[in-house]
């Protein structure tokens, strides 16, 4: 633990770098959800959709802002195979991403269409699935060193999904694929976007979440300890967008991130022993004020 607050003090005297001195807890998460690995928020309900991953009930939970579940929502016709995260569109409605791969094995990769008008319901069946492949992965599973298909991380824009590969790769150098999927029932193989890096220390730089503002000019990705987002981008041209790293000089097994406004983030992080399970904030403004 020491040489990790060591090595983020070093990072943090970067000056093409910038960041908090903390994170603004806003709740701790109910006991029983342990392993939130997804969040989306919904500004009109005042809920925050969570969902856990792989050993944990096919279900759906919205919290409200004082961390009380409201709602639970059994997913039928569905198993909880890795799920990673929850996305919304512009119409509320949700998207379940089953994609978490972390041996990089999976050839039933899905996302889970969930209607706005279900939501009310306790038990609902997706309507729709989208099932997609990487055309890039020739071996199930490839070599140590290519283990570059793992998704924790997607969100939802103009009718398309896009998903940050968690790199699991033997000698990991931090590099991470976009990819682009169209919102449409069926099969299809997903759009090789780019790729970029984040640092070269995994448990540091290895993305386990996503999100696009409500006003979709800023996108950003989490890891266990900072936030890269970018800004000034050409339609979905994300990666060629200016780029901020945020060292959040905290670390934790953080797993979700989603947007409550265009300048405030949520994020959420696993419980581990007595470390972590809750809810924070983290204002962008001043970030953007300075950059």
């Amino acid at each position: 633990m020491k040489k990790t607050f060591l090595f983020l003090s070093v990072i943090v005297l970067l000056g093409c770098q910038q960041g908090f001195n903390s994170l603004n807890t806003i709740f701790s998460l109910p006991k029983k959800l342990k392993e939130v690995s997804g969040l989306t928020y919904d500004s009109n309900s005042k809920l925050l959709w969570a969902l856990e991953d792989h050993g944990n009930a096919n279900a759906i939970y919205g919290i409200n802002l004082k961390g009380k579940i409201e709602k639970t929502i059994t997913i039928e016709n569905t198993e909880n195979l890795d799920w990673e995260d929850i996305t919304r569109d512009n119409q509320d409605n949700l998207y379940i991403g089953d994609f978490g791969n972390n041996e990089n094995r999976r050839k039933d990769l899905a996302i889970y269409k969930i209607d706005k008008k279900d939501l009310q319901s306790e038990r609902v069946k997706p309507s729709y699935k989208i099932s997609f492949a990487y055309p890039e992965q020739k071996d199930f599973p490839p070599k140590k060193s290519e283990l570059f298909y793992d998704v924790e991380g997607f969100f939802e824009f103009k009718s398309n999904f896009y998903l940050f590969t968690k790199n699991r790769s033997k000698g990991f150098d931090g590099t991470s694929f976009l990819y682009k999927i169209p919102n449409k029932a069926g099969f299809h193989k997903a759009v090789l976007m780019g790729k970029f890096k984040t640092c070269n220390k995994y448990n540091s730089c290895a993305i386990t979440s996503a999100a696009i503002s409500p006003d979709k000019k800023t996108v950003v990705v989490l890891t266990h300890d900072k936030i890269i987002m970018f800004e000034n981008f050409k339609s979905d041209s994300f990666l060629n967008g200016k780029r901020t790293t945020i060292e959040l000089n905290h670390f934790s097994q953080k797993e979700a991130v989603t947007f409550r406004d265009n300048n405030t983030l949520f994020i959420a992080d696993e419980r581990t022993k007595n470390v972590g399970g809750n809810v924070y904030e983290v204002n962008l403004t001043s970030l953007k004020t300075k950059s």
